[in-house]
């Protein structure tokens, strides 16, 4: 029963971080919850060996169908995979809930924003990247980068809406290019969780081709329905970190360390 109920999670999360990000709030607790033994680094590492597998198979399912801005998706996704190492190196070093406050203000400025523009990311701007873009794509993805490798949930969500906000790109557009730098910043903290011995190798093979199951039918669906669709879903599950970092924040006890 556990493994169907993991196995389960992990396709629901695959679809999920396929459209949007956010497959860390189904996955991970779901693996905390199945094995309460297990130290939470193991858990972290097996959770991003399922999540890279989903989430390139979605990167590839996106730049068959729609056109991918690689002039700003390239530079943010070389920038993220050095600074996730470095991140993921940082996590017995810096302090994860002294974030939780911060990123609580963010996500409700996001929601807020995008709830107040209609029309944001709803039509591609079709703008010209030229080198002042790219130099904001890297720092886009060393900062988000870091921060995956570090701690890391709504790292898609933000990556999404700050693709929407700085390079004018709607909401589909945005989620390819997220796709491609989360794949970067995961392979790096994989790398480190692996290097490190965490990861439970046999249940994340099952995990990833579940994750790669759901990520598939995600970006089918986002392809499918277009900007609108992934515009409704990055709303709920931004809402949803909102309610999950709220809680952490103000309750000050951490169910689970996404």
């Amino acid at each position: 029963m556990d493994w169907i109920f993991i196995a389960a999670a992990a396709f629901l999360a695959g679809l999920i971080d396929a459209v949007v990000g956010g497959g860390g709030l189904v996955l991970l607790p779901a693996l905390f919850v199945t094995l309460p033994q297990a130290v939470p680094a193991m858990l972290l590492g097996t959770n991003k060996f399922a999540a890279i597998f989903g989430t390139a198979s979605a990167a590839v399912r996106y730049a068959k169908s729609i056109q991918v801005p690689w002039s700003v998706t390239l530079p943010a996704a070389l920038a993220a995979l050095v600074f996730s190492w470095f991140g993921a190196m940082s996590v017995a070093l810096l302090p994860k809930d002294m974030l939780r406050p911060l990123l609580l203000l963010l996500l409700i400025i996001v929601v807020a924003y995008t709830f107040a523009r209609k029309d944001f990311g709803s039509i591609d701007e079709n703008r010209q990247h030229g080198t002042k873009e790219k130099y904001w794509a890297v720092l886009l993805g060393a900062s988000l980068g870091f921060y995956d490798g570090f701690f890391g949930p709504g790292m898609g969500s933000f990556l999404i809406f700050l693709y929407v906000r700085f390079f004018g790109l709607d909401f589909l557009r945005a989620s390819s290019a997220a796709k491609i730098v989360n794949v970067a910043s995961n392979a790096a903290a994989l790398v480190y969780f692996g290097a490190t011995g965490h990861v439970l190798w046999m249940l994340a093979l099952v995990l990833a081709a579940c994750n790669i199951s759901g990520a598939l039918l995600g970006s089918h669906l986002a392809v499918r329905h277009g900007s609108r669709f992934v515009r409704w879903v990055f709303l709920a599950v931004a809402t949803a970190l909102i309610a999950k970092f709220g809680y952490d924040t103000f309750a000050g006890t951490v169910l689970f360390k996404l």
